[in-house]
């Protein structure tokens, strides 16, 4: 099991993570590899995650930069939780390990923001990314529709509630 650091966002990693390319039917999560994608990693809400040989695994983020437009409109974003996103390396999904990133990035955003509850956002198909929420203490909330790239993806909300203190 790899143990994961976390640090505050860099220009170096933001435009590592906006080359990343996911394939289908993932590429919704590919970001805008120009300077605007930077921008965004760069607001303070995303810290990029390394593994114990400082090579670059994945970033999350917190806040505004977690949302997803169309929550807004579903009412989701009232509710006191700590709303929470997260990017593996592309040749990283679908391998094992995000339930261990996961578990080690809520325990540190925990830690980060001294809260105990949590939500995220994930697109319905991604069946891959809900599995390891649910096996990860998750559950599920509302659903809503949202506009990517000029189509209507359905999204699921979930929500975890740290019990005892600590994730892992």
């Amino acid at each position: 099991m790899s143990t994961y650091r976390f640090y505050p966002m860099t220009k170096e990693m933001a435009a590592r993570i906006t080359s990343w390319k996911y394939e289908e039917p993932y590429s919704l999560y590919n970001m805008d590899e120009n300077e605007d994608g930077i921008s965004e990693l760069m607001n303070g809400d995303y810290y990029y995650v390394a593994d114990w040989q400082d090579r670059l695994v994945g970033f999350l983020c917190s806040g505004d930069s977690a949302r997803v437009p169309g929550g807004y409109a579903a009412n989701l974003y009232n509710n006191g939780a700590l709303d929470i996103g997260f990017g593996l390396r592309p040749d990283l999904t679908g391998r094992g390990k995000g339930q261990n990133f996961l578990t080690q990035s809520i325990s540190f955003l925990q830690r980060q923001f001294k809260t105990q509850n949590f939500q995220l956002v994930v697109a319905e198909f991604n069946e891959r990314a809900v599995k390891v929420y649910e096996r990860t203490g998750f559950v599920k909330g509302s659903s809503f529709k949202s506009k990517v790239n000029e189509r209507e993806v359905g999204f699921q909300a979930m929500n975890y509630s740290v019990q005892g203190g600590s994730v892992g």
